[in-house]
């Protein structure tokens, strides 16, 4: 069941690091991305999370394309009600008139931050909410000049320069069938963000999303992709210390406190409830966590289960060492 395997990367602030240290790291594991062949290498919009320094993913996203060399580059995603639509033209439309067509636009729904921050964003001035979102994309759509301006929408009075013209590759994300539906509906490649929702429910997002597919002058037939955390080590026990870090963290942010990325030290020192493992365990178990075999078996099995054309992994671990081992063992495995 192999697919091509891309990267989504977090940015990830360590325990005793720096913002300026995070984005070095990102942008190493670029070019080892680059150069181990995987086929996309995205950042994700998180706003006012302390772990997280891919806040501004355009900015980084030209670094990052000027660090490599075949690797397509993009975001999963930019949170589409947090900008207008005109802006997040001309933003990508500037990045594929510096870089060709490299660029991706993935577009989530959600805020990616809470109402405060979001309407921080914006400036509680015209603030989009998720209901927007299907005419945000069209909106978007018609700046790039993928689709004809609409006689009534702002693309047939305002032109996006760069961007009209300059259309990245578009894509939708989604953690439940919504954005599934409209992906479907739009023509557009499809993302699931099994690496956080997870679940048993991921099989029939992509169903939803096959069944509402409409061809469209973007796709004549559906192309999705999945996400899956991963992490390889050379024992399962390995797999699962090196995995609490993020656990933690994530256990820290579900609480309302969110921090950086605890190191190892601080992980394995946390006195764990049984509910605290009992969620480290749940998470491994619907990812690709483990020595390689397993990995490899987990992200065939979520292949076969999704018909998925591509996935995407996000390489888990305290340090970017760490991380980039998975990516080594992953790509060599796929090659052999």
């Amino acid at each position: 069941m192999t697919v091509p395997l891309s990267v989504l990367d977090l940015a990830s602030v360590a325990a005793d690091g720096t913002h300026a240290a995070a984005l070095a790291d990102t942008i190493a594991v670029a070019r080892e991305a680059d150069s181990l062949g995987y086929r996309r290498f995205w950042v994700a919009e998180h706003h006012g999370m302390p772990g997280v320094a891919s806040s501004s993913p355009p900015v980084l996203i030209a670094a990052i394309a000027a660090a490599t060399e075949r690797i397509r580059v993009g975001s999963g995603g930019v949170m589409l009600p947090n900008h207008s639509s005109l802006v997040v033209a001309e933003q990508f439309g500037t990045l594929v008139a510096l870089y060709g067509d490299r660029i991706d636009l993935g577009l989530g729904r959600a805020a990616g931050t809470d109402p405060l921050v979001s309407a921080s964003i914006r400036r509680n001035v015209g603030i989009e909410t998720v209901d927007d979102f299907p005419q945000q994309v069209i909106e978007l759509l018609a700046y790039f000049g993928t689709i004809p301006a609409l006689d009534t929408g702002q693309g047939a009075r305002i032109m996006a320069v760069p961007g009209m013209g300059d259309a990245p590759e578009l894509w939708l994300l989604g953690s439940s069938d919504f954005s599934a539906r409209l992906a479907g509906m739009m023509g557009l490649p499809f993302t699931f963000a099994h690496h956080f929702a997870g679940g048993d429910t991921t099989p029939l997002v992509f169903e939803l999303y096959r069944e509402s597919f409409r061809p469209s002058v973007v796709l004549s037939e559906p192309h999705a992709m999945v996400s899956v955390t991963a992490l390889v080590a050379d024992s399962a026990e390995r797999a699962r210390e090196l995995a609490l870090p993020q656990a933690l963290q994530m256990i820290r942010l579900r609480s309302g406190f969110p921090t950086r990325v605890p190191s190892l030290d601080e992980a394995l020192a946390h006195e764990w409830t049984d509910a605290e493992a009992a969620f480290v365990d749940q998470r491994i178990a619907s990812q690709a966590i483990g020595t390689l075999e397993h990995a490899r078996s987990r992200i065939d099995a979520l292949v076969a289960s999704t018909l998925a054309d591509e996935v995407i992994v996000v390489p888990q671990g305290a340090t970017r060492e760490v991380r980039l081992h998975t990516l080594r063992q992953l790509a060599a495995q796929q090659a052999g």
